[in-house]
């Protein structure tokens, strides 16, 4: 994997920012992998501002977000899909029919999983995925565990994840669902380009696993040492000795 340290997560979201809308100049219908939780939002705070400077057209672009929680709707203002209209969507003019996102409220949600595998696979799959990293290691709701779902799965959470969402909830952490729906990690893998950021000094530890430990279930990042063109992006206060 190639690393880049940059001095804080600024820095990092508008190197980031730069190199994603590069690729839309490129490829103007690319299909984006996307995330959600606190280490991106300085990213697409970079990507609103920089869409407005260049002038980037996103008509053409799909998305595809990682994950969503159970038994949340596309209204609930605690979704991920409210967070990417807040954060993203609505800032830069993602069309509306080419945003590609799980469905919490699924009646049958193993067909709801199915469903999304065949969107991707009809986009013609994902060409840059940007990853976050938990602080225990997760992809996606990708948790520790002693085997991982290789696709769009129904996934349970752990504590600390859930932990890490109550800002969504009004700072409940009861009152964030315990279950989530998620792309695999073979979904996450088939994507031709991979970028992980990782922000923070809570992150350090599940960096030096992802990078220098074993392939693991136990440590799901660690599945990136797999993929042939994937890119670690980290400020300095989530480096591990090293790298």
């Amino acid at each position: 994997m190639t690393i880049t340290v940059f001095h804080d997560a600024d820095a990092l979201a508008h190197e980031l920012a730069v190199r994603v809308l590069g690729a839309i100049a490129r490829q103007p219908s690319i299909v984006l992998g996307l995330p959600t939780g606190r280490t991106p939002q300085p990213f697409y705070a970079a990507l609103r501002a920089q869409t407005e400077a260049r002038r980037t057209d996103w008509s053409q672009v799909r998305t595809f977000n990682l994950d969503e929680f159970v038994g949340v709707g596309a209204d609930d203002p605690g979704s991920y899909r409210a967070y990417m209209e807040r954060e993203l969507f609505g800032a830069v003019g993602v069309a509306r029919q080419h945003v590609g996102f799980l469905d919490g409220r699924a009646v049958d949600l193993a067909a709801e999983c199915e469903r999304y595998e065949r969107a991707i696979t009809a986009a013609g799959g994902i060409d840059l995925m940007v990853l976050g990293i938990g602080a225990n290691g997760h992809i996606g709701f990708n948790e520790p565990a002693p085997g991982l779902h290789a696709r769009t799965h129904r996934a349970r959470l752990e504590a600390g994840t859930r932990a890490s969402n109550a800002d969504l909830f009004d700072g409940d952490v009861a009152g964030v669902p315990d279950e989530g729906l998620s792309m695999g990690m073979a979904t996450i893998l088939r994507a031709r380009s991979v970028v992980l950021i990782a922000t923070g000094e809570e992150k350090t530890a599940a960096v030096e696993g992802m990078l220098r430990g074993p392939i693991t279930t136990r440590l799901p990042a660690s599945f990136l040492q797999l993929h042939p063109a994937a890119v670690v992006l980290l400020d300095r206060a989530a480096r591990p000795m090293e790298a």
